[in-house]
């Protein structure tokens, strides 16, 4: 356990945590995300966390995938990968910020402004001078809080996924210089 504050830590997660994981995220997901999809985001569920595709993300080498842990009850999830660099980005010491969900009965209490300060500070030991990420520009509220957080935009893609509603497929990728 990593604990980032006397309420906050870290757990990582492992094969044994499938299960775990798979109905944390059904629970958290559609509350946000729902609206994006036409099948209410089961696609999505059942594609990222699938059993298959969750171990393939274990087992990559530079990830680091973990419970979000506030008051001794796990509210989330937290995935980044060292050493993933995002096109067009002339700091060669990355990383991606992969996943970060936070149940929403917790948003807005400043766990992830936590979260991010104390990966800038990992980012910071291990000389990575970039930290960056894929964010739904239709999720205003998510984009507005890494704009404050000192993200800037770099590039955009457009997610192909057929189930998902045309208007919410721009993702920007963003990136934060330490």
């Amino acid at each position: 356990m990593i604990s980032i504050s006397d309420k906050l830590s870290l757990q990582a997660i492992t094969a044994k945590d499938i299960t775990s994981l798979q109905e944390l995220m059904r629970d958290i997901y559609p509350a946000a995300y729902q609206h994006f999809w036409k099948d209410g985001g089961e696609f999505y569920i059942d594609k990222q966390y699938a059993e298959q595709n969750i171990l393939k993300e274990l087992s990559q080498e530079n990830a680091r995938y973990y419970f979000i842990v506030y008051k001794g009850e796990t509210i989330g999830n937290f995935r980044f990968v060292w050493n993933e660099n995002l096109p067009g980005i002339s700091e060669k010491k990355q990383v991606k910020l992969h996943r970060i969900y936070l149940h929403p009965t917790t948003q807005n209490k400043g766990l992830g402004k936590q979260l991010l300060a104390w990966l800038e500070r990992q980012a910071e030991k291990k000389k990575v001078t970039t930290i960056w990420l894929d964010a739904m520009d239709a999720q205003e509220q998510a984009f507005e809080f890494y704009k404050k957080c000192g993200y800037q935009y770099h590039s955009h893609t457009i997610l192909n996924f057929e189930l998902m509603h045309v208007p919410f497929r721009k993702m920007s990728q963003i990136y934060k210089v330490l």
